[in-house]
């Protein structure tokens, strides 16, 4: 069996930052940020993809991905933060945030044309190498596009994304019965995943502070998933869930092949993503190193200087330095 000792490791920088399994760290303030946030759009494959940059053009590119429902717009701690040393590009995926939202019956939402949408987005903006920041769906086409293009990969930043089965908590019950008969579990899942109530829950866990989190996280998430033809989208590409759980074999085994340098920052009051899916990722990666945080599934909520400082060690001495 695994010791904690190799599943989660802990380190102390230079700066006298010290990270430890299942507490947030004091740390220093953010280094002042004076870099300038772009937003633009891309057409790529026939749909317009938005999205934020900010950093220096010739700095090492962090590649963002999001999650369910959000947008690139859950980054924006980390552009505060990071954009002074690192380029940040972080899109949002077509029916999410500012991109185009065309019906299913014009755009096919699987999570292998989202893939394909962004590695196409990735060599639209000439990204040759960057480091994958992966947040819960960023996990699943973040890992199709390592799998497509390991050459482009210096690291993996992955928060509260879930690449095993011990990592799906009980909220997967309603969810896997959705997969196995999507008609008789539609109304089921619309409550369990679609709901402000859901919505609401998905931000606050388990958190011993709620609150110290902005209720306008969820609420702007509601309004969202309120918006003319979003449950239709949503509940397509989230039928195609299935197909990434039958892919985690798939994702591990790049892991252990490829090695790439990961750091696991996962919020450890997640309702959605269990804490023992993080320390999993040690079964694949011996020197992954990770760390669960006083955070719930969006840990940059609660977290964001915690993530950013970890971040920029980690990055300073993987590959990806400044």
């Amino acid at each position: 069996m695994l010791s904690w000792k190799t599943i989660v490791t802990s380190w102390v920088a230079a700066g006298g930052i010290g990270l430890a399994a299942c507490a947030n760290p004091a740390v220093p303030p953010p280094a002042a940020n004076t870099a300038i946030t772009t937003y633009r759009t891309a057409r790529i494959d026939g749909v317009n993809v938005f999205y934020r940059e900010a950093g220096p053009p010739d700095a090492p590119v962090l590649l963002l991905l999001h999650g369910f429902p959000s947008s690139s717009r859950t980054f924006e701690p980390l552009f505060h933060r990071l954009s002074n040393e690192y380029r940040l590009i972080a899109p949002d995926y077509p029916g999410f945030g500012h991109s185009d939202a065309p019906p299913p019956d014009q755009f096919d939402y699987t999570f292998d044309h989202l893939a394909e949408v962004m590695d196409h987005f990735a060599q639209a903006l000439s990204l040759t190498r960057y480091t994958l920041v992966m947040h819960d769906y960023g996990g699943p086409v973040g890992f199709r596009l390592a799998i497509r293009h390991p050459e482009r990969v210096q690291a993996l930043v992955i928060q509260n994304a879930n690449s095993y089965e011990e990592g799906l908590g009980p909220l997967w019950d309603t969810r896997r019965a959705f997969w196995a008969d999507r008609a008789k579990n539609e109304a089921a899942v619309r409550a369990n995943l679609l709901s402000p109530e859901a919505a609401r829950k998905r931000h606050l866990g388990s958190t011993p502070h709620p609150e110290r989190i902005d209720p306008d996280t969820w609420t702007d998430e509601s309004a969202f998933l309120e918006r003319p033809g979003q449950a239709t989208i949503q509940l397509e590409l989230f039928y195609d869930y299935r197909t990434n759980v039958a892919q985690y074999p798939k994702w591990q085994a790049y892991l252990r092949e490829a090695r790439p340098p990961t750091l696991v920052l996962w919020g450890k009051n997640d309702p959605s993503f269990m804490p023992q899916g993080a320390t999993a990722y040690a079964r694949d990666l011996p020197n992954a190193e990770i760390h669960m945080l006083e955070a719930g599934h969006f840990p940059l909520d609660e977290a964001a200087d915690t993530i950013a400082a970890s971040m920029r060690e980690f990055l300073s001495r993987k590959g990806a330095p400044r």
